[in-house]
């Protein structure tokens, strides 16, 4: 028994058909579930922005 060729494998070189549309539909909705996410990481995280113009007179030390 020799072992299996890349040219022997039926979709070596293409894919096509209902192959194709089906590989092309996981990475269009990987793609589109990445952006949905960035969106709602940005909108949805609230950090506070830190304040440059806050001064102190005085440190307070102990």
């Amino acid at each position: 028994m020799s072992e299996p060729t890349l040219e022997s494998i039926d979709d070596y070189n293409t894919l096509s058909g209902e192959k194709k549309k089906v590989v092309f539909a996981v990475v269009i909705s990987g793609l589109i579930m990445s952006v949905v996410y960035a969106i709602a990481t940005s909108i949805y995280t609230h950090e506070e922005p830190t304040s440059v113009e806050k001064s102190y007179k005085k440190v307070p030390m102990r």
